[in-house]
């Protein structure tokens, strides 16, 4: 019923959605929200970078190495490619992987976007929730582990700690998380001074550890040994992972919030914590087995425990929402089967629960945490979803800035290469880590993206043959003029194509042989825009006969709801009233054929995911007692 087209210039503006709040509430907000992820890392990322997937030693030059590598891909990829150019590319005040493909969609000729690019955008969105299971299981799991610091026994019980606090997690979020995220801020404001403060201490004691922030030692770190320094990027890369956040939750606190919460405290914070790490490897190496920790003394460090876990349960807080965001644009553009998607907010519409979603990321969370045991193996299979998703990200980039910005070939170029070099170097170490656990991911992504797929490809070819066998609209109406009985009251028939009779109508007038006096074909399209604007929302067009073409607009950030756009237009469409409207559905059956298009496996699997697909009632919010459902049969 819904539909994805091309949106013009239709939509608010760019600010028109633009989080509300003044701006030091709105980076306290970010700062909770959008850098949990990256805030976290300094749990694991140093360590594994000398005690993971590849070791190596804890010397002066490696320590001072990784710093300075941590350092500049804060200042390439974060502040860069992120803060500065990505937080540009918005799409009517959206971002991530969907809105830039949407916003490359829009604004440029369709033949110039090949499929190629879409494919990445679509693959970009399946690593994501690679990446959404694995940020809950080794971010609690690393934090929970702080107690093997304090006492070696108690090592054993890390991993059921972290399974109690992860399933806990998921089963509060259908209450919502509006009351809570309120003190997510002030809590992560609270963490990443504690952070900086940790980290300050110990660097007073080595203030020669300063020395890290030239690219000097960085390149120092490479060549002395190439292949060593390439392995350890598969680990060093766990410092920026979350970075994509930053441009995924544009459309919930804006880019000025967003640069501010970064350049002012967490990338200060971060910079100062890592320091403060490796200072600790220069006085003390053998802190390599947790440097996070042992920054802390002992009287202290069941409160950083403590506070750590809260950091942690809050970074996987924000990718959980994050998730329930995706889906819902996904569901929204046409790449997912409708889902129940709930509302637990009534004033925040970003606030959505999609139970299966929640409960399929649970279980996989707990089986990750259960099979690989350990952060340090979790970290194994960390950083391809991340690395290749930045990788993506990066080639959207290059055509957004060439093609559409039209920057100069001056600024342009270097830019991408730059980008794309460090990019493409972190995505190759930490392919080196596949058969270690990183395959797990990948495997996540490639079922992930065969399901979007298949869903589109299916819909496609479901349209095709509607749109096929649909009867032209004057011979309809010339037919039903000549003797069909008319019925009092309005009649809602939805329709996928706007073209045609849809079968309902063709079923409901063949069986009942009657005609209500007033129809509404109407389809539902969701355009490429996050928003449509209340005045664009609905167009009417009159056939002839008490037939009426009506079309409503949403974007893939808004949740359809058909009763009230029409209410809205009644101007245009008449009143609905709700004891004398009814909506008429076509309930597709779905069977796999010989026709060219997909093959028969993935046909199957099409039709398995039509007959478990939520209802078009549920979804548009349809009133229950005024729905009639007729069944019908495509083979494709």
């Amino acid at each position: 019923m819904n539909d994805m087209t091309d949106a013009g210039t239709t939509g608010h503006s760019a600010d028109a959605h633009a989080p509300r709040g003044s701006t030091p509430l709105l980076t306290l907000g970010a700062l909770g929200v959008v850098f949990g992820d990256i805030g976290t890392s300094p749990l694991y990322a140093l360590k594994e970078s000398f005690i993971g997937h590849h070791p190596m030693p804890v010397t002066e030059l490696r320590v001072l190495g990784v710093l300075s590598v941590i350092f500049w891909t804060f200042m390439i990829v974060v502040t860069l490619k992120y803060v500065v150019v990505m937080l540009r590319a918005d799409n009517k005040g959206e971002g991530g992987s969907l809105a830039l493909l949407a916003l490359l969609s829009r604004h440029g000729d369709r033949k110039r976007l090949t499929a190629g690019l879409t494919m990445l955008g679509v693959f970009a969105t399946a690593l994501f929730f690679g990446d959404a299971i694995i940020t809950p299981a080794i971010s609690v799991l690393s934090a929970v582990e702080g107690v093997g610091t304090i006492n070696a026994d108690f090592t054993p019980y890390a991993m059921p700690v972290a399974l109690v606090i992860i399933v806990g997690l998921f089963a509060v979020q259908r209450f919502g998380t509006a009351r809570v995220g309120a003190v997510f801020g002030p809590i992560m404001l609270g963490y990443f001074v504690i952070l900086a403060g940790l980290g300050a201490m110990a660097v007073a004691d080595r203030p020669d550890v300063i020395r890290a922030l030239s690219p000097v030692w960085a390149l120092r770190f490479v060549l002395d040994d190439p292949h060593l320094a390439f392995l350890a990027l598969g680990s060093i890369v766990l410092s920026v992972t979350g970075a994509e956040a930053l441009y995924a939750d544009l459309g919930h606190y804006g880019a000025k919030p967003i640069r501010f919460a970064w350049l002012l405290f967490a990338f200060p914070a971060l910079m100062i914590n890592y320091l403060g790490q490796g200072a600790l490897l220069l006085e003390q190496p053998n802190a390599i087995a947790n440097p996070f920790y042992l920054l802390a003394s002992e009287a202290w460090r069941l409160p950083l425990i403590v506070l750590a876990v809260v950091a942690t349960i809050i970074a996987s807080q924000a990718v959980i929402t994050g998730a329930f965001s995706v889906v819902r644009q996904a569901v929204q553009l046409g790449l997912v089967p409708r889902l129940t998607i709930r509302h637990t907010s009534r004033i925040a519409e970003g606030q959505i629960y999609v139970p299966l979603i929640n409960w399929l990321l649970c279980v996989s969370v707990v089986v990750l945490v259960v099979v690989f045991g350990n952060s340090s193996n979790l970290a194994s299979a960390y950083g391809i979803a991340v690395t290749g998703t930045m990788a993506i990200t990066t080639l959207m980039l290059a055509v957004l800035v060439t093609q559409y910005w039209n920057w100069p070939r001056w600024l342009s170029w270097p830019l991408i290469a730059l980008l794309g070099l460090v990019d493409l170097t972190y995505f190759a170490s930490n392919l080196t880590k596949f058969f270690d656990g990183g395959w797990f991911p990948v495997v996540i992504a490639l079922i992930s993206f065969t399901l979007l797929t298949t869903w589109a490809k299916g819909r496609e070819l479901v349209h095709v043959e509607l749109k096929g066998g649909a009867m032209p609209i004057e011979v309809f109406v010339k037919s039903v003029s000549q003797g069909v009985h008319r019925i009092r009251g309005t009649a809602v028939y939805l329709t996928s194509a706007a073209v045609g009779i849809p079968p309902a109508l063709l079923h409901n007038l063949k069986h009942n042989q009657v005609l209500h006096e007033r129809v509404l074909l109407t389809t539902v399209k969701v355009l490429n825009v996050p928003y449509v604007r209340d005045e664009d929302r609905v167009s009417v067009e009159a056939l002839g006969g008490g037939l009426n073409r009506v079309v409503i607009r949403y974007g893939f950030s808004e949740d359809p709801d058909i009763p009230a756009a029409l209410a809205a237009a009644r101007d245009e469409v008449g009143v609905c009233d709700a004891m004398t409207t009814s909506y008429f559905l076509s309930r597709q059956t779905v069977i796999a054929g010989s026709k060219p298009g997909m093959a028969r496996w993935r046909e199957r699997l099409f039709a398995w995911m039509v007959r478990n697909s939520a209802t078009a009632m549920d979804f548009f919010k349809l009133p229950p007692n005024r729905v009639v459902e007729l069944g019908s049969q495509i083979t494709i």
